[in-house]
């Protein structure tokens, strides 16, 4: 039983942890500027990205460290590098954007044929815009307590890893699913608070990560 308990609390810190890097509210406006006004279409592009994410994210989790390893790469080092992209990725986030026009973007996305709108889901909607390079390093870190030789600590691993994947791309299937609805009620004013909310949260991430690298190398050295 506590270690069942043990393994859930590691499942859960994976969205917990991932979900205010990516920050699927900020990706919805991009998503909506994306499709359109095409319901149907934002239902599949939704329910594709949420699989590429979770591909992409367990990949991370139970690869990523073996590849620092042969490398040569200390996961303290990934720690401060990504904890670097996290926070210029949060301090862009909060510097002020010119307005866009809904209009022109839902004219822009009409324009656009369905297949070649689905060929974007991987690039650059899955990746580089919803896991970029800060997500893709908090996955190796969290990945980290998995890496053994033991065939019980990998499995443990795996199941954290797919859980917890499974998770974030629920929420952010649901969340782009229904993007085209969320963007209109929160309004321009209500989607830059929220934006500018998730933003300092996640520049306190960023330098969290940075401060915990920086505390391991010193410890190293």
């Amino acid at each position: 039983m506590e270690y069942m308990i043990a393994l859930l609390k590691e499942m859960a810190l994976v969205p917990v942890t991932l979900l205010p890097i990516i920050n699927p509210l900020s990706i919805a406006s991009i998503f909506v500027s994306t499709v359109g006004n095409k319901h149907a279409l934002a239902r599949v592009l939704a329910r594709q990205i949420g699989m590429n994410v979770a591909w992409v994210i367990i990949a991370s989790m139970l690869v990523g460290t073996y590849v620092l390893t042969i490398f040569g790469i200390s996961l303290a080092v990934v720690r401060f590098g990504g904890g670097l992209l996290v926070a210029a990725s949060a301090w862009r986030m909060l510097a002020p954007r010119p307005d866009t026009s809904p209009t022109v973007q839902e004219t822009e996305a009409a324009g656009i044929a369905d297949n070649q709108l689905m060929q974007r889901s991987f690039y650059p909607l899955t990746f580089p815009l919803t896991t970029g390079p800060g997500v893709i390093s908090a996955c190796i870190t969290l990945g980290a307590h998995g890496e053994s030789m033991n065939p019980l600590h990998f499995l443990s691993g795996a199941i954290v890893a797919v859980g917890g994947a499974l998770m974030v791309a629920v929420v952010i299937y649901l969340i782009l699913r229904n993007s085209i609805v969320v963007v209109t009620r929160l309004g321009p004013s209500g989607a830059v608070v929220m934006q500018q909310l998730v933003a300092f949260v996640l520049l306190c991430i960023g330098i969290q990560l940075v401060w915990s690298g920086w505390l391991d190398l010193s410890a190293a050295h």
